[in-house]
């Protein structure tokens, strides 16, 4: 059986898994002021670009889901490259349309297409994906990677966790949930979030980089003891500095077995704006 994998474009996905595990990734699209429109690709340099125009633009560019038509293109595409099953999984619902519009799709074409809303998003989205690539390369059913995925989804085994330099980047947004009193873009303030049953939500507003990672590493302690063994996609908005640091300070605390640093994609960052810095965390065993 011959799986695609398809995720959308706000999962930051590693620029390497893409062709390693057979992950393709569809854009969603960030609209500017003046009303052109422009494909949240994963390609190094139009993201490298873009981390410029955003920091010189005057107001920041609003953004929107990929299309039905969109996704039912892709899948089409699929069944053509002799695919026989599309599975898909998405940015959080209660984040995007995304969702919908992938579902809705896949009940106009002729492929078995399953889609699964992660409740995530960012770099902890690739991680379920290369789950399922390794269980299905393993023999799995897509029914038993179905099953897996919820369990361990349930089980809170994947986080986005990540800091903001500039909060304003989300109030304009609109995608923060619970962010009265956050908001004041101070001198050095950074805003910590997470991703709690698919909702962005700020926790903890500190001072410098510093304090900002040890308030990350702090919320993952929450359920993930310390020594536990994990896998991280280091994500950042033109800041690598940033996530390196915080990479290195995570490898005090726990044994990381597996780690890469992704850029984040136009769209994540016209949300979280340039400077801001995070992980994707898979929990591959709780120290006990």
């Amino acid at each position: 059986m011959k799986v695609k994998i398809l995720v959308d474009s706000t999962a930051d996905v590693p620029f390497s898994w893409m062709e390693k595990y057979d992950i393709d990734s569809i854009p969603l699209y960030v609209v500017w002021e003046d009303g052109r429109s422009e494909p949240d690709e994963r390609e190094p340099e139009e993201i490298m670009n873009f981390y410029k125009r955003i920091r010189e633009a005057g107001s920041v560019p609003k953004t929107s889901q990929p299309s039905v038509e969109d996704f039912k293109k892709r899948y089409l595409k699929y069944k053509e490259e002799d695919y026989d099953v599309v599975l898909v999984l998405t940015l959080s619902s209660k984040l995007s349309g995304t969702y919908n519009s992938a579902v809705l799709a896949s009940k106009e074409v002729d492929i078995p297409v399953y889609v699964v809303d992660t409740l995530l998003a960012s770099g902890a989205i690739p991680l379920p994906a290369r789950v399922a690539r390794e269980m299905l390369e393993n023999g799995a059913t897509i029914e038993e990677v179905l099953k897996k995925l919820d369990e361990r989804m349930k089980n809170k085994d994947f986080k986005a966790i990540f800091y903001v330099s500039n909060f304003d980047y989300l109030v304009k947004g609109g995608r923060v949930s619970k962010f009265q009193g956050f908001v004041g873009n101070l001198l050095k303030i950074r805003v910590c979030l997470h991703i709690e049953n698919g909702e962005l939500i700020p926790y903890r507003k500190v001072r410098g980089d510093k304090k900002a990672i040890e308030a990350l590493i702090e919320k993952l302690r929450e359920d993930t003891p310390e020594g536990s063994k994990l896998r991280v996609i280091g994500v950042h908005a033109d800041n690598e500095a940033g996530v390196v640091e915080l990479l290195n300070t995570l490898r005090k605390s726990y044994e990381v077995v597996d780690e890469i640093i992704s850029p984040m994609g136009k769209v994540i960052t016209t949300h979280v704006g340039p400077g801001t810095v995070g992980f994707g965390i898979e929990v591959l065993e709780r120290k006990r």
